[in-house]
């Protein structure tokens, strides 16, 4: 299923989310990035998210990016799954 986010795996320890933002926008508009951190120590878990304005865009970065090198790393680059949310109690 193709969305406006995608999920990129692999990333080096030292990127931040203005260095996604930077890399993935020349592909098209990203409207949210975001580098999953530990919660206690603050370090990175070697992935994070890019969030696109249109799916035309989100499309366009995951064929360019996905294999490519970043920071030294070979990131790999998907759509992002939505998790369905339990509203149930």
């Amino acid at each position: 299923m193709e969305t406006k986010k995608l999920f990129v795996g692999s990333l080096s320890w030292n990127l931040t989310w203005q260095d996604l933002k930077e890399a993935f926008g020349e592909h098209g508009e990203v409207v949210y990035t975001k580098v999953i951190t530990d919660r206690d120590t603050g370090r990175s878990k070697g992935f994070g998210f890019v969030e696109f304005a249109s799916v035309e865009d989100a499309v366009k970065a995951k064929d360019a990016m996905d294999g490519t090198e970043l920071d030294g790393r070979e990131i790999k680059v998907d759509f992002a799954e939505e998790k369905p949310r339990d509203d149930q109690a």
